[in-house]
């Protein structure tokens, strides 16, 4: 793909549907001393969050975790849409399309590991599919953009900031 197509269908963009552990986490699990599991996540992603919705454009979570980690950033970041326990992430596709009101075309997705493999497969011919520095390389392979940080440390956000910077322009004060 070219980077004018590239730039042409992230200015369609719609929704941002992304990955949790690797994406929006480093990967990393940490374990207190009382066996209190616990993640990070990055706070210029969730300000990326922040300016795709002021934009117009919504972010969502869809992970293979049964994970009260994502179901709070979710929360704390005002998602519209959280899927838990989703093995199989391309053949929930249609449903998240639908809850979501958007077409494939106006999706893009950023994942890192071979289980993202059948949905970046099925967004990718319209839509747009990234994936963080650190992917997996059969992921890197399938994606059209890869991001310079890795997951949970500003990937997120600078595929937010591109996609933003190819939208259309807007006037002072917002669309009319």
């Amino acid at each position: 793909m070219t980077a004018a197509e590239a730039a042409a269908r992230a200015a369609r963009i719609a929704l941002v549907l992304c990955d949790n552990d690797g994406v929006l986490t480093d990967g990393q699990v940490y374990v207190s001393a009382r066996g209190e599991e616990l993640k990070a996540y990055s706070l210029r992603d969730g300000m990326g969050v922040e300016r795709l919705r002021a934009a117009g454009v919504a972010t969502a979570i869809v992970t293979r975790e049964r994970s009260e980690f994502a179901r709070r950033r979710a929360d704390k970041l005002r998602l519209p849409h959280c899927w838990l326990g989703i093995a199989d992430k391309r053949a929930m596709l249609g449903r998240i399309l639908e809850e979501a009101g958007v077409r494939v075309d106006q999706v893009a997705y950023i994942g890192d590991d071979v289980n993202d493999l059948g949905i970046i497969q099925a967004i990718a011919p319209v839509g747009l599919c990234a994936a963080p520095a650190d992917a997996m390389p059969e992921v890197v392979d399938a994606v059209h953009l890869v991001t310079r940080r890795p997951g949970g440390r500003g990937a997120f956000r600078e595929l937010a900031e591109w996609i933003l910077r190819q939208r259309p322009a807007q006037p002072p004060g917002g669309a009319s």
